[in-house]
């Protein structure tokens, strides 16, 4: 079983086990954690998005206000972790079947490889601007490979280190960003910032800046549980990873804000969601906080990715390193595809499509319908399992799911709502997914009702489960 001083999401890189893990985590260790692990370009490069596309008031009001609405998502997905020791992409499972839940897995890893694209290619271009002030040499593409396969090495033989020493890495880069704001403040009053005239033609507008900030605590989300799992009680979980991802995101997002808004105050070439513009501008100490950020996080990115693939369906046996290997490689290749970086935003979106109703749907599952407890037949991909629905999946979850993603990217398209796509693309989603349930959970063989349902459920390595277990034939059939 995975040491619990590691953050890792259920295998420590010697162990090809899978399953639930009891964690042992404090509250201030997972707050320490979620801060160090959003600390990285990313996250600041996206505050650079916005300016002058809206004022710099409203960008920093709607990353206050967009933080707030979508760390709830995350911390309600994460204490699902905490109580039941499974991961989030395992949990799944609950919702979606036991085979169903190989949709949003598969919808998993191709954002997990995305990001660990993006997050590459924003070191490479970063280490390549450094080196090219130096010495001359340009080729961002080598560099991002280079970056990738430095973290696919990490994630293999490193991670453990990673996020022991990730905390520390963390305070570094908090160093080095209040040396940015203390720069920057102190070449302009924040009445200069606040003045940055509005540029219409960009077409930005406050509803769009929080459905983009959304967006980035829905991409954390797909690991929330990987991560608090791990924390030794839902108190430590909840309130920990809400204070870590609150203070690190918002302090990102506004040093990429104040950053770029000095570029544009100070006439330069300021170019969106290039680290380039700005650590020409603040020096090389950014330029090694971003490259150090990246290593931290991608690592975590890459074997979360790894994990995730080897826990869908256990009877696959699938290998830790083997299946590592084969996404490194996958990842390092993609790694070289910078034309990705022109269509951050365009990710983003895809990301709350994809992921907004699969976690309204988990946390309707949960928390309303199944009464906070998942029981140990989540871990069993049998005919027999409560989980198994209909031929392994519970298509109304997958109905729904559709649904939620088409509205998302039609709200964000083709008619722009008042309250952007993420807000209502996530209350129908929930909305909808219970009202199917709860209508159709008397149709003979759908197996949305179940008597199972009804019994004690807690976290799945308590003793107490096996007991409950033994009441299953009981309660089927008095169903």
């Amino acid at each position: 079983m995975t040491s619990p001083e590691t953050m890792a999401v259920n295998l420590d890189g010697h162990d090809d086990s899978a399953g639930p893990v009891r964690g042992h985590q404090s509250l201030l260790r997972i707050a320490l954690i979620w801060l160090a692990a959003n600390l990285v370009v990313t996250t600041l490069l996206t505050g650079t998005l916005f300016v002058p596309s809206v004022s710099f008031g409203t960008a920093a009001t709607m990353i206050v206000v967009g933080t707030l609405i979508g760390v709830v998502v995350l911390v309600l997905i994460g204490n699902m972790g905490t109580r039941s020791g499974l991961p989030t992409m395992a949990l799944t499972r609950g919702a979606f079947g036991i085979r169903g839940s190989l949709l949003p897995s598969a919808a998993n890893l191709v954002i997990l490889m995305g990001w660990s694209w993006v997050q590459a290619m924003l070191a490479g271009v970063t280490i390549n601007a450094l080196i090219e002030e130096a010495t001359g040499f340009s080729n961002p593409a080598l560099f991002s490979a280079i970056c990738q396969g430095i973290v696919v090495v990490l994630a293999i033989f490193g991670h453990t280190g990673i996020s022991r020493i990730e905390p520390w890495l963390a305070l570094i880069i908090l160093v080095v960003m209040g040396f940015v704001f203390a720069a920057a403040f102190g070449a302009f009053s924040p009445a200069e910032f606040a003045a940055i005239p509005v540029d219409p033609e960009l077409g930005g507008t406050a509803i769009g800046t929080l459905d983009i900030v959304i967006a980035t605590a829905i991409s954390w989300t797909v690991l929330s549980a990987d991560m608090n799992r791990h924390a030794k009680s839902s108190t430590a979980g909840i309130v920990g990873s809400g204070i870590g991802y609150t203070l690190s995101t918002v302090i990102s997002m506004t040093l990429g804000l104040v950053a770029f808004s000095t570029v544009l105050l100070s006439g330069g070439d300021a170019i969106a969601f290039d680290p380039a513009v700005i650590v020409h501008h603040f020096g090389w100490p950014l330029g090694i906080a971003i490259f150090l950020s990246v290593m931290a996080t991608n690592t975590m990115v890459v074997f979360g990715m790894t994990t995730s693939v080897v826990n869908a369906q256990s009877h696959w046996h699938l290998k830790f390193v083997p299946t590592a290997l084969v996404l490194g490689v996958i990842s390092i290749i993609g790694s070289t595809w910078l034309g990705l970086l022109n269509q951050f935003t365009d990710f983003l979106v895809m990301i709350g499509a994809f992921f907004v109703p699969v976690f309204a749907v988990m946390i309707a599952d949960y928390y309303v319908l199944k009464r906070r407890g998942y029981s140990r037949q989540i871990l069993q991909e049998t005919r027999s399992s409560r989980y198994w629905y209909l031929g392994g999946v519970n298509w109304a979850a997958v109905a729904v799911w559709i649904v939620g993603a088409v509205l998302s990217y039609l709200l964000t398209y083709v008619a722009p709502s008042p309250l952007g796509a993420s807000i209502p693309a996530f209350a129908v989603s929930f909305l909808l997914y219970l009202a199917l349930m709860l209508g159709l959970g008397g149709v003979p063989g759908l197996g949305l009702r179940d008597a199972r349902d009804r019994l004690p459920a807690g976290h799945l390595l308590d003793a107490s489960e096996d007991a409950g277990s033994e009441g299953v034939g009981d309660a089927r059939r008095g169903a």
